[in-house]
């Protein structure tokens, strides 16, 4: 395992006020939160921070807060989220300049290339950028599946320094942990809230949970399970964590998938008290006061308030 990115590795929300504008004592309030909780970093500007949605000012602020509140404590690992390479290089430039110990990259979207033109993507970004860089796999996001073999190549020439897996393909998530298992201080992390102790046992190195901003000390409890060797401890600890997942479905269809999702991670903070507001960025609508209701009984039933 690398002795840097492993871990627990919570992709930080965004919290707004009720006006729309960014929450900075709250988003200070959520970083110590996560440190508290015992995360091993904070993977910034993230699908969980609402990134497509900020403004370049919002990002600049939301990094350099975080960067504040976190202090050096652990590594601040960066979304540097454009749809081509020469965009993304001048993301990245900024976000290391406010603090970012390594960068996540996508493929390209909107533009979007073949297996040949993604390589050359992300050898560009390595050769511009003297940081490490993860690529993260989210096809529901860039319409391109990440091929394993060339994760694996790119792994291989020090390209990038691991992945990202938030596919939802386990099948393909196995055969990346077989085929790089080999390579040395290449990290793997799954996306995936709910079968985490699954992907540990397989040999990830860490995950990275959108639930984490709610239950960072849960998720901390499973990967110290599996550390140990403990499997037991580390199913019972994602089965709780599984139910304490059941706040995404409070919702049920009244506002859009990651409407639903983000805003379940927002309001439950709210309910325990770490942020002010549970607002979405605009147009995304926020959640209601019944199906807040819903999520402090899960909440309650978790211990988590």
């Amino acid at each position: 395992m690398s002795t840097q990115f492993q871990g627990v590795i919570p992709p930080v929300i965004t919290p707004r006020h009720a006006d729309g504008s960014i929450d900075t004592a709250s988003l200070k309030n959520v970083t110590k939160h996560l440190i508290d909780g015992g995360v091993s970093g904070l993977f910034v500007l993230g699908s969980s921070g609402e990134v497509p949605y900020l403004t370049n000012d919002e990002r600049e602020l939301v990094v350099s807060t975080i960067a504040d509140a976190n202090a050096g404590a652990v590594p601040l690992i960066v979304g540097a989220n454009e749809q081509t390479t020469t965009r993304v290089i001048e993301e990245a430039r900024k976000v290391v300049d406010l603090g970012a110990d390594a960068i996540v990259v996508t493929s390209m979207y909107y533009a979007i290339g073949n297996a040949a033109e993604t390589e050359t993507h992300f050898r560009s970004i390595h050769a511009a950028i003297e940081k490490p860089i993860f690529a993260y796999d989210v096809p529901v996001r860039t319409h391109f599946k990440l091929p394993t073999d060339l994760l694996v190549r790119l792994g291989r020439d020090g390209v990038i320094a691991g992945v990202k897996d938030s596919s939802g393909d386990d099948v393909s998530f196995r055969q990346l942990l077989l085929a790089a298992k080999d390579i040395p201080n290449f990290d793997i992390f799954t996306g995936h809230e709910v079968v985490v102790d699954g992907a540990l046992l397989g040999g990830a190195q860490g995950v990275v949970p959108g639930l984490g901003n709610v239950d960072p000390a849960g998720y901390r409890r499973l990967f110290d399970a599996a550390q140990a060797g403990d499997w037991a401890a580390a199913a019972r600890e994602q089965d709780r964590l599984a139910d304490v997942f059941e706040i995404v479905y409070a919702p049920n269809g009244r506002v859009s998938g990651g409407a639903a999702g983000l805003g379940a991670f927002k309001t439950a903070l709210q309910v325990m008290g770490v942020i002010e507001s549970n607002t979405m960025s605009s147009p995304m609508l926020s959640l209601n006061d019944s199906e807040t209701a819903a999520i402090r009984s899960i909440l309650e039933r978790n211990g988590l308030v």
